[in-house]
């Protein structure tokens, strides 16, 4: 069996004296699409912040591609390749769409992939030039996914992609991660939206309360009747 990407174990963050994350354990082959899905507050932003080194975490075990990332900073991630799109999309509004896809490559990746990035989101040509405050929130996703695979991620961290959109530009959203994940990418997409992000997924992992409480095979998480009633509202 192929080796992990992503090791964690025993993996645990807090604010201040409030606990977020408690002996958290998981891990991502390449090539996998792995889904974090619970309810909001579950820990799931927390997770993938702790994984890009964002949020101070510690861990008995934290390795990507071979390699102890605990002390890592997160620059160091990102030049090892993990990225991180965040929720909100936290884009600069000011700048036009082209400047934030180069500020993509500032860690890691070359110019040469824009023609690459902007041909698998058309839009993104047609808004080349356009301030990226003016794009609709649907734009404004596919230009944060789009800086992120400027940087050539080996590991790509989706947080919360559908946050705020319309059902159909959601749709829309995980229609593009899952046209990712067919070329190959390894994603862990944590999202609210549990029925569709297990639909696109290989794995899924359910958090409640910064703990893992369920994880399986996608399929199985989907037919799981406690995990439909508890979180897919069903």
């Amino acid at each position: 069996m192929t080796q992990p990407i992503l090791e964690v174990q025993g993996l645990g963050s807090r604010y201040g004296r409030v606990p977020a994350l408690t002996d958290v354990s998981l891990e991502v082959r390449p090539g996998e699409l792995v889904a974090i899905v619970g309810a909001n507050g579950a820990g799931k932003t927390t997770l993938m912040r702790s994984i890009s080194g964002v949020q101070p975490a510690t861990a008995r075990t934290l390795r990507f591609d071979g390699q102890d990332i605990g002390r890592a900073s997160a620059r160091k991630r990102v030049q090892m390749g993990i990225v991180q799109v965040p929720e909100g999309r936290q884009l600069f509004p000011a700048l036009s769409v082209e400047d934030n896809l180069l500020l993509g490559t500032f860690a890691r990746g070359t110019r040469a992939r824009l023609d690459e990035i902007c041909a698998m989101f058309p839009i993104l040509v047609q808004k080349r030039n356009d301030p990226a405050g003016t794009l609709s929130g649907g734009q404004q996703q596919m230009l944060a996914l789009g800086r992120a695979l400027m940087t050539e991620p080996k590991l790509l961290l989706l947080d919360e992609p559908s946050m705020g959109l319309a059902p159909r530009l959601v749709a829309e959203v995980f229609q593009h991660v899952a046209a990712l994940k067919a070329r190959g990418t390894t994603i862990v997409l944590a999202d609210q939206n549990a029925r569709a992000a297990l639909a696109i997924a290989d794995r899924g992992y359910v958090m409640e309360t910064g703990h893992i409480v369920h994880t399986g095979p996608a399929a199985e998480l989907l037919h799981d009747e406690k995990v439909r009633q508890a979180y897919l509202g069903m």
